[in-house]
């Protein structure tokens, strides 16, 4: 047990966390039943998780079917860490809901007594380091620790959690507010040189097209990596291009994920989805065969390459997912599967990543090229795959792929994309905000 919410804190910081949430326990929220973490499926932005599993079982009569994501979940206490080595995340799409289970089986720290009872008022603390390791820790609603809790005051919710993450920052300032402080001192550095950090930490001059993302990631110290773990202090940040700082009109679309397809003919035999559904360079190119085109739910065939998107296992109606088994497809004239997407692939690609977001401006110039960050940015916050889901059946997201073969070499890219005005539709809140001068 720890004397203090100070120590807690500073034991989950050592072990590694960087983001802190708590959770109130009602009397159902036990080992019998499950631990809730709430409607919808925004626990699976914040609880970091395996690739979703299904397996299945027979329960009178019918074949039952459960969705499951592990967790490298490790119990907490004065003594050090102990991993929960069963611990899983349960999905129930049809609710939808998210919960938990396994945390107590072979676990030789778990707090069983907490964690077995129906008492009100307890109190679950969940530490997430940037490598997908969960701390928790647990505590009744008397406890000099939860005394502690309450009276910091109110911290900013996301789902049925509590942000406590301002607790581990040294100025015990809100993430948010650090955030806004951040981006308001690149902004009023002007034109700043094309530049990215590399994985030792030092910072290179860097002049692609794509660099106004890695010279802001530059200028927040973020080291460019393949962690699906937010940027910086639980925000994923992204910059957009826009033309000027006076209509802040973005000149692209948003890229939200890129994931590969996981059936159909392209993952059989890509060969022969190049040859039958690709075409030959537009622009007279030797050698080399494209698959690309816009790609929206319900729309026309594409004319080059005669496929079409459908959604199976989707309820548009209800705004739920039938079958996580369901899938994206693209059909060919012939009902051959093209290309496919399935469900749980692609909630294990759309991850926590999308939790909060910023969305900054920015423009160009000159050669070597050069950057600037308006003062205005966009926050988006509270997400899950079914606001995805519900703008992928009207439209708004759509798949928008860079597929090519060239001289016998293969570049795959499959872009889920939205336009920047249909941002809004995917969080429960979004705002504009002016940067503090």
């Amino acid at each position: 047990m720890f004397s203090s919410l100070r120590n807690l804190i500073k034991a989950m910081q050592d072990a590694g966390a960087k983001r802190i949430y708590a959770k109130r326990l009602a009397p159902n929220d036990n080992s019998k039943n499950q631990l809730y973490l709430g409607g919808g499926f925004d626990a699976l932005n914040i609880i970091p998780h395996g690739d979703i599993e299904t397996d299945f079982s027979k329960k009178a009569g019918s074949i039952r079917r459960r969705d499951k994501a592990p967790v490298n979940f490790y119990w907490i206490d004065s003594q050090g860490t102990a991993r929960a080595p069963h611990a899983q995340l349960i999905l129930y799409p049809k609710y939808p809901e998210v919960r938990m289970s396994g945390f107590l089986r072979n676990a030789s720290q778990a707090p069983k007594g907490f964690m077995t009872s129906r008492d009100e008022g307890r109190v679950m603390f969940f530490g997430v380091s940037p490598d997908g390791r969960v701390f928790g820790y647990v505590d009744s609603a008397d406890s000099e620790i939860v005394t502690e809790l309450d009276n910091q005051g109110e911290f900013p919710s996301e789902g049925v959690f509590s942000n406590i993450t301002r607790l581990v920052t040294a100025d015990s300032r809100d993430p948010r507010e650090i955030l806004l402080s951040t981006l308001c001192k690149i902004h009023r550095k002007g034109w700043i040189p094309g530049q990215r950090m590399h994985s030792d930490g030092s910072t290179r001059a860097y002049s692609a097209q794509n660099g106004g993302g890695y010279t802001l990631e530059a200028e927040l110290g973020i080291i460019p990596n393949g962690i699906a773990e937010p940027d910086f202090l639980g925000w994923e940040i992204k910059q957009y291009s826009v033309r000027d700082f006076v209509n802040f009109r973005a000149t692209s679309p948003v890229t939200l994920m890129t994931p590969e397809p996981t059936s159909g003919v392209y993952t059989e035999n890509f060969a022969v989805f190049m040859e039958d559904f690709g075409y030959d360079d537009t622009k007279g190119r030797p050698g080399r065969r494209n698959f690309g085109g816009i790609y929206r739910n319900g729309a026309h065939a594409h004319a080059r390459t005669s496929v079409r998107m459908i959604i199976e296992g989707y309820d548009p109606e209800k705004g739920k997912i039938e079958d996580m088994g369901g899938s994206i497809l693209l059909i060919a004239p012939d009902d051959r599967v093209a290309a496919g997407w399935e469900f749980k692939n692609l909630l294990n690609h759309w991850n926590r990543k999308h939790a909060q977001a910023a969305y900054l401006p920015s423009q160009s110039s000159g050669n070597p090229r050069q950057y600037r960050y308006a003062d205005r940015v966009q926050l988006g916050q509270g997400t899950d795959f079914f606001r995805f889901m519900k703008l992928l059946n009207q439209g708004s997201v759509y798949l928008d792929p860079a597929v090519k073969v060239e001289n016998g070499k293969q570049k795959k890219r499959n872009q889920f994309r939205v336009n920047h005005i249909d941002l809004p539709d995917l969080y429960q809140s979004f705002e504009t905000l002016q940067l503090a001068s």
